[in-house]
């Protein structure tokens, strides 16, 4: 379906307003136009929705937990019913635990402190850096391991490798296999329902890096049948500061607390040696510590509202649209490679990237925003080691970016991403094509050079 198809068919939704989509912004060459956020992968703008639901609560802001009056009651009420919320909307089994943590990353690093003692961690170079780095540090103060799987090119190769490393661990211990849902390079989705019962069948547990897979497209941990979720809520069409772990909760219950101090405890009490015993919660409170992020919390439960009650399969079908048409766009371009693990016709979400023969990826980058008011991503997107087996490469440095990057029939060292989704105008996609196309066959219309490592326009 083209993009012009989308307003015609009534069984695809209308983009969801989301903040700034009125922001206009000046161009080089003169003039102003809307702003084209297509950047979602790194941080989608939030809802208007959920922005509305957390101004109409921002007077009755109080503290959680920690109070008699009404403001702190109707604060601690709204904090945990944005638990059951964010609980149903990922479809979590009856004793699920979910936590409020900072983000995917924070997630992800507090499941790796929680680790039992010996854990084998096993994760493909594929993975996001909040996904492949927690383990290594963490794990060794355990005395546990992390096995790093090489880059599949398919899916069934990918559960293979999975199963032959699991089979091949040694002693035979607990074991975590941790995987991402949607890749933030390819958009490509990963056959985590497979992946989770080859874990299962080996007697590991799973944790889904569902950061950009839970913008996209439904998540039920108990379809999936993993052991955990994590995402964040600025991803998530929501304001930033907050993210959630959902799964378990014998592990998170058996091990000491994420952060020590007010929230987790229950009870503490002098010993008369001088020193304190402390009784830690065993609920999520265990490791949410401090006073928690209400604020953010809601805007992650007010954006689950949102989707479910937009209809995930209206806009996963705008979405797919979309892709369709960026992909149509890209291809009638001879000098515009796209970057895939599993190929063309693998499932993705609005998650794409390439390079431009000849062309340095951040002066693409930097024209697209200062000559046609688009704002994309240039780099290796917190995935050096996918970014660097999917071009073939391994950079040192960069070069000026006044100058190509690589010569025609080189290998290119970054690259660029253009992502979108439930807030993207059919506009902003069709502006995108038209300028990539224009842009590879005129050139640049303006002057850029290197400025703290980031190509900007001559002024």
């Amino acid at each position: 379906m083209s993009v012009s198809a989308v307003a015609a068919d009534r069984s695809v939704c209308a983009p969801l307003p989301v903040l700034g989509r009125d922001v206009r912004v000046p161009l080089v060459t003169g003039g102003e136009v809307d702003y084209a956020a297509l950047d979602y992968a790194a941080s989608a703008p939030a809802l208007q929705r959920v922005w509305d639901d957390v101004a109409a609560y921002a007077p009755y802001y109080g503290s959680v937990h920690r109070g008699a009056g009404y403001l702190s009651q109707l604060s601690t009420d709204l904090f945990e019913n944005s638990r059951r919320t964010i609980a149903e909307f990922l479809g979590c089994r009856t004793d699920d635990q979910v936590v409020f943590t900072r983000s995917t990353t924070d997630s992800l690093n507090l499941l790796a402190a929680v680790l039992p003692q010996d854990t084998r961690v096993f994760v493909f170079e594929t993975e996001h850096h909040a996904s492949l780095l927690p383990w290594e540090q963490r794990g060794d103060a355990k005395g546990g391991a992390v096995t790093y799987l090489n880059a599949p090119r398919t899916p069934g190769e990918a559960v293979d490798t999975l199963e032959k490393a699991l089979a091949a661990r040694e002693p035979y211990g607990p074991a975590l296999v941790c995987v991402t849902g949607a890749s933030n390079v390819t958009g490509e989705l990963w056959p985590v329902r497979e992946l989770a019962a080859a874990a299962h069948a080996h007697g590991a547990r799973i944790v889904l890096d569902a950061a950009q897979l839970a913008p996209h497209h439904p998540v039920d941990i108990a379809e999936l049948d993993v052991d955990w979720v994590a995402f964040s809520g600025h991803k998530l069409y929501a304001p930033f500061g907050a993210g959630v772990l959902a799964g378990r909760a014998d592990w998170l219950q058996d091990a000491e607390p994420y952060l020590a101090g007010g929230g987790a405890s229950r009870k503490v009490s002098r010993r008369t040696d001088g020193g304190v015993d402390v009784e830690w919660h065993t609920t999520a409170a265990r490791h949410e510590a401090g006073s928690p992020n209400v604020i953010g919390a809601y805007s992650i439960a007010a954006a689950c509202r949102a989707l479910t009650e937009a209809g995930f399969d209206d806009l996963v079908a705008r979405e797919q649209a979309l892709i369709a048409r960026v992909r149509a766009g890209l291809a009638e371009v001879p000098e515009v490679n796209v970057l895939s693990l599993f190929g063309d016709d693998a499932p993705r979400v609005g998650v794409i990237s390439f390079v431009v023969e000849g062309w340095n990826s951040s002066h693409f980058a930097a024209a697209l925003s200062a000559e046609y008011g688009i704002g994309v991503r240039d780099g290796l997107f917190c995935a050096h080691p996918l970014v660097r087996t999917l071009l073939g490469s391994d950079p040192q440095t960069q070069g000026e970016c006044g100058a190509p990057e690589a010569a025609p029939g080189e290998k290119s060292l970054n690259a660029i991403r253009v992502s979108f989704g439930a807030g993207t105008p059919d506009e902003h996609v069709e502006r995108f094509v038209n300028a990539v196309k224009e842009l590879v066959a005129d050139g640049a219309r303006w002057n850029y050079r290197t400025e703290d490592g980031r190509c900007v326009p001559l002024r």
